[in-house]
């Protein structure tokens, strides 16, 4: 231990285990004094004694198993990929392995008693290697790979929930526990994890000396004469396993796997065993002390309270902490693309997506399914019995997909971020936040009161990020992981406010899926108004648009007021992200596909993309709302979260195909 210790500074870690420790004492140390003291009662029904020998310990064992797995997975990403962002969380990892469970639970739901753990590394493993094999050509950019861990996760999530929603009856229990619960009743979990992990560990142990030539370098690896390939495959296969195995116990439990290492390489550990021993036991100490926070907050409610939503509670904040201080060894130029496109008439592009978009609109509105004639077109003008239900569904689902292209459009733009989206950077998670406050806290909640509170949540979370990104330069692994904290900040309130079994979470649980059913018509022209009338002051000052992309000091030459600019241009994103979040929920991603679309088009100036980009949106929209309104007639499936099961396809294929995601030259 003491060649451990050498370079790492064990402090904070045993900082946390005491206040852990601390925490557990109140919760249960009388009980165990007394258990110690006078033995365990033979004769009689001791139900405090039962409860901490069947449900403390067995839980806080769970604990700390589950936060050493986690842990050492995420360090063995890092480790293995050379990448900060790496964990199984952002890997994809925890949702291929939730979703696969949800798909067993639902269709299979035998195969859950004896082979859970099976059926979560299938579905880890499918999660990993839908990322690799995407980022193959990319020479696994850390930036990319992570980007794509994260499209995969919300594909899969998406999925999944789409899956709880149409079968909440049948899998209640199985989102709840989804969400990370760890609440025990025997000691069967912890009897089943540990000799797992024991076997995990020990072969990692073997493999530290081939783990570190990694951090070398693939070509320093190879003249050794030894395969960086086949050591990196052994060493995801194991973080893939210890990840899956947790989620298979507990659910998913976030941000344990990225936070852990991030804190051990700041507390000083460099070499690879340091690290991997010291980011397990900091992520068991972290769940052991998040989990008993948890216990006694939540009191008789405790075993409700799923952790892993409110896992993120302590561990956003503490990221955030941990960013400024952090040093990342890839440097991505963000004020230039390494690419040069081809540039394309952008009138001709312009004429031919509007009529495109012009046929997806009447295509939906007039071809559809029918109680009486099944699949058939209507172009009698038949109002009352047709138009009124799609006319007002094809208007709102078109407009949100003009808001969220266009504020996907001015985030890229402004941080000069490629991967900049309000879905990537948690700003619908900031918009559905002010939405859930709005249905808990006001009485016949209105559409418009909502949109004030998702305005609202939207607002201070990009007020937020740019408070962030503006001291690092908005680079790109910076900005990422201010999303991704904020985003988990927010998802971990909502779920906990999901996961009460309060009647008002299932408005909220519906209107995170995104549906358009029900929205009046009213309603909907006022969405597509908003969304032209913040066009407009966009296509007027599309030459800032152009120039702030540049970089500030650019910018300031010539002539552009950097800060009125990027303070009009906020704002305007948080408006259009408010809206949109109202009508479609926080899940649709169409925010980073569509500038991607009209860039791969060809179009880089502003005026022509924004416009594509906007079209694009509207008409994917569109699709997904057509799709989630035939599919299971006559039942609904929502179009937020078809939007992201539709378009996330099209976006993994352009991101394989086209080189926008190529590292610069500094990488």
């Amino acid at each position: 231990m003491s060649e451990i210790q050498r370079n790492y500074n064990p402090a904070l870690f045993f900082t946390i285990t005491g206040v852990a420790l601390f925490l557990s004492w109140l919760l249960m140390g009388q009980d165990l004094q007394d258990i110690l003291s006078n033995g365990i009662s033979c004769d009689e029904y001791n139900v405090r004694e039962m409860l901490v020998l069947y449900s403390g310990l067995p839980r806080l064992s769970v604990a700390i198993l589950s936060g050493l797995a986690l842990g050492f997975s995420g360090a063995i990403l890092q480790l293995a990929l050379r990448n900060p962002l790496a964990s199984p969380t952002t890997m994809g990892v925890s949702a291929g392995a939730y979703l696969a469970l949800v798909i067993a639970g639902l269709f299979f739901p035998a195969t859950l008693v004896y082979g859970r753990e099976v059926i979560a590394l299938v579905g880890a493993g499918v999660a990993a290697a839908l990322v690799f094999g995407l980022m193959a050509r990319r020479d696994f950019s850390p930036i990319s790979l992570v980007l794509t861990g994260l499209i995969v996760s919300l594909y899969f999530g998406a999925l999944a929930s789409l899956l709880v929603l149409l079968n909440d009856r049948y899998l209640a229990s199985l989102f709840i526990w989804g969400a990370g619960s760890l609440s025990q009743q025997s000691w069967d979990v912890a009897n089943i994890l540990w000799p797992q992990l024991l076997v995990l560990f020990g072969l990692s142990m073997v493999m530290v000396r081939p783990f570190s030539l990694l951090v070398l370098g693939d070509g320093s690896t190879s003249s050794l004469g030894v395969s960086p390939g086949m050591i990196r495959f052994f060493a995801v296969s194991i973080a893939i396993a210890l990840a899956a195995f947790v989620t298979s116990a507990v659910g998913v439990i976030g941000f344990i796997g990225l936070v852990a290492p991030m804190i051990v390489r700041l507390c000083g550990a460099r070499r690879v065993l340091s690290q991997l021993i010291w980011s397990a036991l900091i992520g068991a100490a972290l769940l052991w002390m998040t989990d008993a926070v948890i216990q006694i907050l939540a009191g008789s409610l405790r075993e409700f309270v799923p952790t892993g939503a409110v896992t993120a509670l302590l561990g956003s904040p503490l990221l955030l902490f941990l960013i400024p201080r952090m040093k990342f060894e890839t440097v991505v130029q963000t004020n230039e693309v390494s690419v040069v496109w081809r540039q394309t008439a952008g009138l001709k592009v312009l004429i031919v997506m509007l009529l495109i978009s012009i046929g997806v609109v009447a295509f939906a509105v007039t071809f559809g399914r029918d109680a009486d004639l099944g699949w058939a077109f209507d172009l009698s003008g038949n109002w009352d019995d047709v138009y009124q239900w799609r006319v007002p569904r094809v208007i709102a689902a078109f407009s949100a997909g003009i808001m969220l292209a266009l504020a996907g459009m001015i985030l890229q733009r402004l941080t000069g971020n490629i991967m900049a989206s309000p879905e990537v950077l948690g700003i619908n998670a900031g918009a559905m936040m002010g939405i859930g406050v709005c249905i808990y806290l006001v009485v016949g909640v209105t559409p418009e009161i909502m949109a004030v509170g998702a305005l609202f949540g939207s607002s201070i979370v990009l007020a937020t990020l740019f408070a962030f990104g503006k001291r690092s330069g908005f680079q790109p692994e910076r900005m990422i992981l201010i999303g991704v904290a904020l985003g988990a900040l927010i998802d971990a309130l909502i779920g906990a406010l999901a996961a009460t079994g309060d009647l008002r979470s299932v408005h909220l649980l519906r209107i995170m899926a995104g549906s358009t059913y029900g929205v009046s018509l009213e309603a909907a022209c006022s969405a597509l108004l908003i969304g032209c009338v913040l066009m407009v002051p966009l296509l007027s000052g599309s030459r800032a648009l152009d120039v702030l992309n540049l970089g500030e000091k650019v910018s300031l030459a010539l002539g552009v007021n950097v800060r009125r600019s990027r303070f009009v241009l906020f704002a305007v994103a948080s408006c259009l992200t408010a809206g949109a979040t109202v009508l479609v929920g926080p899940l649709s991603f169409v925010g980073l596909m569509t500038p991607h679309i009209a860039r791969s088009l060809g179009l880089l100036q502003a005026r022509f993309q924004m416009v594509v980009a906007a079209l694009a949106g509207g008409s994917l929209m569109v699709v997904a709302d057509w799709i989630g309104r035939v599919i299971d007639y006559p039942y609904e499936m929502p179009a937020g979260l078809l939007s992201a099961l539709v378009g996330t396809p099209l976006l993994l294929i352009l991101m394989s195909r086209q080189n926008a995601f190529t590292r610069s030259s500094n990488a």
